[in-house]
């Protein structure tokens, strides 16, 4: 076959890959098709170079039907499809990002910049879309085009280490790129809060105002620490209202949807349902793959593709937990040590023995009551009363997965109850949280307060 015929073919392929794009999540189209081309025609058969046998095994399970019938498309007569390794350098799934990462110095990355807190890293570009985070993604992308005149207010919530920080940011830094005039602010809640604390002791509230009423972008992370807050909330009310009402863009993002923030003003939870109220859940497995490997291309590092396999199926809880997982798998990659299952299993073990060590009891009962807003005593004594069963039995659930406690032990400590009844009550959240949706998230919401403080 002629350079010219390959290169005809190649044309046609990219054609192809296109029409494949359209069909499959973005994670999906960046970790098995980016790297794909067509390497020879030989009558009947097509066969496409991809750059590993990991790429190779799954294209070939998970993908052959969809990509003969885009391929039926400009070659009726080809009835097989193979696929075969191409021994030459892999070029990660960020190329399309690699003038933009190159141009920046390590420094540059990780600044900070005082007049907007915005931390520079963070872009769309390395913000990894998938099933999970796709509806906040396309809301981010609509505000960056036109601020203050849909989803406003943005508010965005999900679990810790999800990629909220990522994404807010990623929306201010994007509004200045495409506008360097405008005037954009992001504050985490606490920083809000105690901003207001200061100019508050020093009788200047009326300057702290001030601060917000030139703000063309307003970006608030973690808004349910406003909970009993009630002056920050007064002032954020107003602030609020004086954006609002001239067309400027606000951004929130919380670790629970509005409506089960507690102790905050209702004036203030219609606020924040005005505009589009969108969750970030946890990534699924292709996420998590091409999570992976974009961080694995930031870092400059390689691991097999087997690997990061591995690494994306049994770590499933967030994105946090990936890199952690990743830089500790780096750590005994850089020591020579042959990583397999079985190494892998024992860094798992390492890492979240380092990173989750077993929380007190009363740790978790105090974050408990609080949640629920219930006296402790109540969650402790043998009373039947229909408000506290749900969460003294989330109670006992939590005692058993975050505590390591038996049963007879958590069974002492609430009320003397029988083993038998600790029990039933664990095994039965532990079904809820299956079938019912709110429970998981609340569940989820108490787990990574009480592990992440």
């Amino acid at each position: 076959m002629s350079e010219m015929e390959l290169k005809e073919l190649n044309k046609i392929w990219q054609e192809i890959l296109n029409s494949i794009e359209l069909e499959v999540s973005k994670p999906t189209f960046k970790t098995w098709f980016v790297n794909t081309n067509i390497v020879e025609r030989r009558g009947e058969k097509i066969i496409i170079g991809v750059p590993s046998n990991f790429v190779k095994e799954w294209l070939k399970k998970k993908f052959l039907n969809l990509i003969t019938k885009h391929i039926k498309k400009f070659f009726q007569d080809v009835k097989t499809i193979d696929f075969v390794v191409v021994n030459k350098p892999i070029i990660s799934i960020s190329h399309i990002y690699k003038k933009e990462i190159q141009s920046s110095s390590k420094l540059e990355i990780f600044q900070i910049d005082p007049k907007t807190n915005l931390n520079k890293k963070y872009r769309f570009s390395n913000f990894v879309v998938g099933s999970n985070n796709e509806l906040a993604f396309a809301a981010a992308e609509g505000i960056v085009k036109n601020p203050g005149e849909k989803y406003n207010p943005l508010f965005v919530y999900g679990g810790v280490g999800l990629g909220k920080t990522h994404l807010l940011q990623a929306i201010g830094n994007e509004i200045l790129e495409k506008n360097k005039n405008l005037n954009v602010k992001y504050l985490t809640c606490d920083r809000f809060i105690s901003e207001l604390v200061n100019y508050i002791k020093n009788q200047q509230i009326e300057e702290f105002k001030l601060k917000f009423k030139d703000l063309d972008i307003l970006i608030i992370d973690d808004v349910h620490f406003l909970s009993q807050k009630d002056r920050a909330q007064t002032e954020l009310f107003h602030i609020f209202n004086f954006l609002y009402d001239r067309g400027k863009q606000i951004v929130f993002s919380s670790d629970r949807p509005p409506v089960l923030i507690n102790d905050i003003e209702e004036r203030l939870r219609s606020r924040f349902e005005g505009g589009l109220v969108v969750d970030i859940t946890p990534p699924d497995y292709e996420t998590r793959l091409a999570i992976l490997k974009m961080k694995l291309s930031e870092k400059g590092e390689y691991l097999p593709d087997e690997i990061l396999s591995l690494i994306a199926e049994k770590v499933q809880k967030n994105v946090r937990e990936l890199e952690g997982v990743l830089n500790k798998v780096l750590i005994y990659a850089s020591k020579k040590q042959q990583i397999n299952k079985e190494i892998l299993d024992k860094i798992l073990k390492e890492y979240y023995q380092d990173t989750y060590k077993l929380v007190s009891p009363s740790r978790i009962l105090n974050i408990v009551a609080s949640f629920y807003e219930i006296n402790q005593k109540y969650l402790l004594e043998p009373t039947r009363k229909k408000e506290y069963v749900k969460p003294r039995q989330i109670l006992m659930y939590l005692l058993r997965e975050l505590a390591n406690l038996s049963y007879p032990a958590i069974g002492e400590k609430i009320g003397g109850r029988d083993h038998t009844t600790v029990m039933y009550a664990c095994e039965k959240i532990k079904k809820d949280i299956q079938r019912n949706e709110d429970l998981a998230r609340e569940v989820e919401i108490l787990k990574e307060k009480i592990l992440n403080g």
